[in-house]
């Protein structure tokens, strides 16, 4: 494998300006998927792990059944469903809905953001109910009303608490946005299949854009490992 690695690169046949560009398209593609994505599902999920927070069966079960449902189908599943199926809804397609799910990169935006919500919305949800009562009963104390509270108490240690688990959840995002070449995008995923169905190079291929998905990783693990050091200061023990 790695002497035919060798030889394609001496050919210069894999890493051609050609092919460069079309692996930088799909990076593209990529991270403006995943980038929408996560921005829409965070914003998405905040309120909604609110009102799931809420002891109101009426506002607080419907959230739950929503995030049951796409936290417990594949994700490919309802990408399928919603790509393959909305359109043959009888009458869709002469309403403005048409223009948006004739393209691929709409229906797997739509399915990534309903399920990075479902997702970030149980993170945040189990990280306002772990709210040491302590916090609570001392705010009720300076009289703080619910909103207040929740504005200036619950919510930002409810962030703080959430970082390393919703830091798996954006490389979850990552790694599931390779599905969306199923769906002709050409992503990440999808240029390695172009290139492969080019010059028959399955390893090379795939390999690189692996690698590039390693770099991307890591990248963001790092981000996070820098938030949570400035954020989570509080939890470390002082030096001695």
């Amino acid at each position: 494998m790695f002497d035919s690695l060798l030889q394609l690169l001496e050919q210069n046949q894999i890493f051609t300006p050609e092919t460069l560009l079309t692996y930088w398209g799909g990076f593209v593609t990529t991270v403006q998927l995943v980038f929408l994505s996560l921005i829409i599902g965070l914003f998405l999920s905040v309120p909604f792990a609110v009102l799931r927070s809420l002891k109101n069966p009426l506002i607080a079960w419907p959230i739950w059944f929503y995030c049951y449902v796409f936290r417990g189908t594949p994700l490919l599943v309802q990408l399928y469903i919603i790509y393959y199926g909305i359109p043959y809804i009888e009458g869709i397609q002469d309403t403005f809905w048409w223009s948006i799910f004739r393209e691929p990169f709409y229906p797997a935006l739509i399915a990534f953001v309903l399920n990075t919500t479902a997702y970030t919305t149980e993170i945040i949800y189990g990280s306002i109910v772990a709210t040491d009562h302590g916090e609570l009963e001392a705010a009720q104390a300076y009289g703080m009303g619910w909103w207040t509270r929740m504005r200036r108490i619950i919510l930002p240690a409810a962030f703080r608490r959430a970082l390393p688990a919703y830091s798996n959840e954006v490389i979850f995002m990552l790694h599931a946005s390779a599905i969306a070449s199923v769906v002709t995008i050409v992503d990440l995923t999808g240029a390695a299949q172009n290139v492969y169905s080019k010059y028959y190079a399955p390893f090379e291929a795939f390999i690189f854009v692996a690698c590039i998905y390693l770099c991307i990783t890591f990248s963001i693990v790092f981000v996070f490992k820098k938030i949570e050091h400035r954020l989570l200061a509080y939890m470390r023990p002082l030096n001695t």
